[in-house]
């Protein structure tokens, strides 16, 4: 077993400890007797009540895989450890400028959103699809640019430019303001590379 699998089996006890019908309330959690159920990046979820594991599925878990650290981690996060009255508050800011935080991977001046932009640039119609089938909303500014969903409760704006003579590709995610009262600025990564893989895939 892995370092990241370790951590991940370790927050698996760590959420039994948590009261779970203050998540479902918290949440609106679709549960029952075995599960808690919750939509990660346009992908159902569910997490087993007496061992903490979490898996998801695409066909109402006929079938279903193991959720990795990413998905895992921020779930966890989310249902635990988001303040008790957090709420939106509908206003629009670069991730990589929110003002409580200094440095950290998703800062400006880091290589991830670079890397990111390189990937997709000359892919913008695919990555306008892959919008799409995360039930993406088309937004303004952009050559593409969507609303999309973390949770149905936390939406995120993606906004990319291809390349030209002068500027390299681009590649910007807005998150709303209060998003740390929703998971820790260290989860955001987690949550962003999911998301950026889910477009890819």
């Amino acid at each position: 077993m892995n370092n990241y699998e370790k951590m991940k089996n370790d927050m698996a006890y760590v959420f039994l400890k948590y009261d779970q019908n203050a998540m479902i309330q918290k949440f609106n959690l679709e549960h029952d007797e075995n599960y808690l159920y919750i939509c990660f990046v346009c992908r159902k979820y569910r997490i087993d009540r007496l061992n903490g594991k979490v898996t998801w599925s695409e066909d109402a878990f006929r079938t279903e895989k193991n959720a990795d650290y990413n998905e895992a981690m921020t779930i966890y996060d989310v249902l635990c450890s988001s303040k008790e009255h957090c709420r939106l508050s509908h206003e629009w800011v670069n991730i990589g400028s929110l003002s409580s935080v200094k440095g950290g991977s998703l800062s400006k001046g880091s290589n991830f959103f670079q890397n990111a932009g390189e990937y997709f640039d000359g892919k913008k119609d695919a990555l306008a699809l892959a919008c799409e089938a995360l039930h993406g909303k088309k937004i303004e500014r952009g050559d593409v640019a969507y609303e999309l969903d973390l949770f149905p409760f936390l939406p995120v704006c993606l906004r990319f430019w291809e390349s030209d003579e002068e500027f390299p590709a681009s590649l910007q995610i807005f998150v709303d303001k209060n998003i740390l009262d929703f998971m820790h600025y260290e989860t955001l990564m987690f949550a962003v590379s999911h998301l950026l893989n889910r477009l890819k895939s």
